[in-house]
């Protein structure tokens, strides 16, 4: 039997062909392909009043995205509690502290409204995350930004491809991040993408992406280097190289179907699992979402036994995530009412979800999860 994992890479001939082709050409670093991929990203997104960095990680993309930001030490940063380490952890990168905010009990997104309440004159910036098929009420977050004077981090590492009232996601944010990584609707391999306002912003992202160094993307992008260049500041090795670039050309240009896919995989998950009482399921109808994953919240005291079950059946599950403030490194960061959170976190539980996903295999799922709550 098959053993069905949670998260499956999309990778065709296209993706090995673009790889081959990389490598051949033997530039292995930072060149030609980077500067492609970002102006398809930026074509994607549809503004010319953006512009688009690539790095080596969603994390790296995070922490490049604070420095921007003027987060530095003795600062606050708001994030959901309901978030990825990641994001806590670029918080502490540039010595500032993580402060946890309680989420929506429906979206599963920061509460705004407990948000506002957390805001402290050591506060410098908040992130916002969409939560896999959901997004954050970011005209909200815009207002409170804007109204309490900080810097707002749209984590979009689970949004890519979607849209907010009809705007692509990336193309109204203060600061917008993206993740690329191995398990994301497309992938780079590995890798992460900045999305800033100005021509000034993106200019200081591509010298702290090359450890300081100021060598003009123009020259870099043309597979040379330029040999005697200033260094005007801190510096990290968290450029993209060409291979990761040009297969995440390729995804990039299958990105209609894989939303179509995961959209269509998405209703089918959602229309059967809804009729079980036990079983909440995301409040989507999937519409302008291409969903990072699919979950579903079950009662805390059924969650493991659940788990095993479809581990029997050979159906991987995963847990998306364990808030922030569970971890003995965080645990003392200063926090609100985290009810929802605490509650969420006993209750989340993550299906498989593929761009490729045969029928046989999304039934062998639901039915593992209904013969269980009907057994």
């Amino acid at each position: 039997m098959e053993r069905i994992p949670v998260f499956k890479p999309l990778i065709r001939q296209a993706e090995i062909n673009a790889a081959v082709a990389a490598l051949e050409m033997g530039w292995l670093g930072m060149g030609r392909y980077v500067g492609d991929f970002e102006a398809a990203v930026r074509q994607f997104i549809g503004v010319e009043d953006r512009f688009t960095v690539a790095l080596s990680t969603g994390h790296a993309a995070l922490h490049l995205a604070l420095i921007l930001a003027g987060v530095s030490r003795g600062d606050e940063v708001i994030t959901p509690a309901f978030n990825n380490i990641a994001d806590f952890q670029a918080i502490r990168a540039v010595g500032a502290e993580p402060v946890f905010c309680d989420i929506d009990e429906v979206t599963l997104c920061i509460d705004l409204a407990r948000a506002a309440e957390l805001i402290s004159p050591r506060t410098k910036a908040m992130i916002v995350m969409d939560y896999d098929c959901v997004l954050c009420d970011h005209d909200a977050a815009q207002e409170l930004a804007h109204a309490r004077g900080i810097r707002l981090v749209h984590d979009a590492a689970h949004s890519f491809g979607g849209k907010y009232k009809g705007r692509t996601i990336g193309s109204f944010s203060d600061i917008c991040m993206f993740s690329f990584d191995p398990v994301k609707t497309i992938t780079c391999i590995d890798g992460g993408m900045l999305v800033v306002r100005s021509a000034e912003e993106a200019e200081r992202l591509h010298e702290m992406r090359l450890i300081g160094m100021g060598q003009p993307v123009s020259v870099m992008y043309e597979n040379r280097r330029a040999w005697t260049y200033d260094v005007r500041g801190p510096g990290f090795r968290y450029h993209m190289a060409n291979l990761h670039a040009a297969i995440g050309l390729q995804q990039l240009a299958s990105l209609q179907t894989i939303s179509e896919n995961r959209q269509k995989l998405g209703r089918r998950y959602n229309d059967a699992l809804s009729r079980l009482p036990q079983v909440v399921v995301p409040a989507t109808d999937f519409t302008d979402i291409t969903p990072f994953l699919y979950y579903i919240r079950v009662p805390a005291e059924e969650r493991d036994a659940l788990r095993a079950h479809l581990t029997d059946k050979g159906i991987d599950t995963g847990i998306h995530w364990q808030p922030g403030h569970w971890f003995s490194y965080f645990k003392d960061c200063r926090r609100g009412d985290l009810s929802v959170t605490d509650r969420v976190g006993h209750q989340i539980l993550s299906l498989p979800l593929h761009s490729d996903m045969c029928d046989e295999l999304q039934v062998r799922v639901i039915e593992g999860v209904v013969s269980y709550f009907r057994s």
